[in-house]
């Protein structure tokens, strides 16, 4: 079964609605491929490792949370993006992507599936354009949360916690926000969490976390969002009957 590359831009933009966002980069169909659609891929990163292996997979479009332009980007099409539409455009691929509407949908977003992967149901949001979650959490400490956090997703992160006893500060709300979001740190301070999940954590977070009594935990920008994009294709692939593959690209970010 196939539907159109109109009815799948519909279909992607009804669950997410990116017009209710202002973001970085344009949220839909960034590269336009063939017409009819029967295979999509999802993944993270539109990076030249996922093209080639969408074509492998004879995708006939890709879904990503990372897609190909950005705001304040050099224009000239050389070099990596050369290279990435060249493939794109070879093999008549589409390509879709959603940055902060993937991140922000109530059950299949990055947020969501992360918390679904943590085992936290969130009952509130927190933060510029309500991107940050938040759910209620019974941890002894920010040591217990990080190991917990590590087992689920299978990969070391890193821990700030407070000074000097933070050892025995108990956690009871703990917050997040997927990717690149450890300037909602002080946001979800101010919605009364005992600690924060990101996926990076810059040099101020640090020093705020020791001294705001609230642990900090960067668990990888690639790391807290890889459930998204397969969670809402999946979903629209169910309802349009299309065929669908999420394929990794290992990333130690």
């Amino acid at each position: 079964m196939s539907i159109s590359r109109h009815q799948l831009l519909q279909a992607f933009d009804g669950l997410l609605q990116p017009e209710r966002f202002k973001d970085y980069g344009p949220n839909g169909l960034q590269v336009e491929g063939k017409a009819e659609i029967q295979r999509v891929v999802s993944g993270v990163t539109a990076s030249r490792a996922l093209i080639e292996a969408a074509i492998a997979a004879r995708a006939d479009a890709i879904f990503v949370h990372h897609g190909l332009f950005w705001r304040g980007q050099d224009g000239r099409i050389t070099g990596w993006m050369k290279q990435r539409l060249q493939l794109l455009l070879a093999h008549d691929i589409n390509l879709f992507a959603y940055h902060l509407p993937l991140d922000a949908h109530a059950e299949l977003g990055n947020n969501a599936q992360l918390g679904r992967v943590l085992g936290f149901a969130a009952d509130a949001r927190f933060g510029e354009q309500d991107l940050g979650f938040s759910a209620p959490a019974v941890f002894d400490d920010g040591q217990a949360l990080a190991d917990h956090v590590a087992q689920a997703l299978g990969r070391a992160v890193t821990l700030v916690q407070p000074e000097p006893d933070g050892a025995q500060r108990p956690i009871r709300r703990v917050a997040w926000c997927t990717g690149g979001a450890q300037g909602y740190f002080e946001s979800a301070i101010a919605a009364g969490a005992d600690a924060f999940i990101t996926g990076e954590i810059s040099e101020p977070q640090a020093h705020l976390a020791r001294e705001m009594g609230v642990s900090f935990i960067a668990a990888g920008h690639h790391a807290t969002e890889r459930y998204g994009a397969p969670a809402v294709v999946a979903h629209v692939a169910a309802q349009c009957g299309l065929e669908h593959q999420f394929i990794e690209i290992d990333n130690p970010a």
